[in-house]
């Protein structure tokens, strides 16, 4: 869903939006995942907030086993038969990620691009993540920054929804953080993230 809208929208506004024939985040991977995901033997991943599939596909391509989770069926449908066009297989589910329980010592990866929710959801999947990954499992994360407020280039125009590296840094301190950094991108996602942005990059590893 790319969850930057789930508080003020429901799975209604996200079903409506991607119904459109247009990818509302491109086709291609993130760019930050992609190259991050590279550097790692394939296994079990969980992609939060999917959307449309482009990093579960690429996943799939790159021989991960998927799974993805997502509100919107209209996404899931798209994300499906996105990978039936690629010749692979994913298993998304459809939830909500505020009531979402994640299955403990699952997955090797963990990639959360782009989901902006309520600070109080946020905390509560940050928190389950370090049980659901297997020993030394990993997070990826890209989200956009606080200093995001106010830019025309995606995210959410509220605050509280933003990420900032202090509060990542102690939502993922039992991890072994590798990588924790605020920088300034050019997105070229789609019509939906396009232009200068500044966004919070997490790489971190279960201890």
């Amino acid at each position: 869903m790319n969850n930057e809208l789930t508080n003020k929208f429901g799975g209604e506004f996200w079903d409506e939006r991607y119904s459109s024939s247009e990818w509302i985040y491109g086709t291609e991977p993130n760019r930050f995942f992609r190259e991050e995901l590279d550097k790692l033997n394939s296994g079990k991943i969980l992609l939060l907030g999917e959307g449309e599939g482009r990093n579960a596909v690429y996943a799939a391509l790159s021989g991960w086993q998927v799974d993805a989770v997502d509100f919107s069926k209209v996404a899931r449908e798209k994300a499906l038969n996105f990978a039936k066009q690629n010749s692979v297989s994913i298993n998304y589910k459809l939830a909500d990620l505020s009531g979402y329980e994640l299955e403990s010592d699952c997955y090797d990866v963990i990639a959360i691009i782009y989901s902006h929710l309520k600070k109080v959801v946020r905390e509560r999947i940050h928190s389950s993540i370090y049980t659901a990954l297997k020993a030394k499992g990993i997070v990826i994360l890209e989200a956009f920054d606080k200093d995001q407020l106010g830019k025309n280039s995606g995210g959410p125009q509220n605050i509280d929804m933003l990420y900032s590296v202090d509060e990542l840094a102690e939502e993922f301190a039992r991890f072994r953080i590798n990588t924790l950094e605020k920088k300034i991108v050019t997105l070229d996602e789609s019509i939906h993230h396009k232009g200068e942005a500044v966004v919070v990059r997490l790489i971190a590893s279960k201890l």
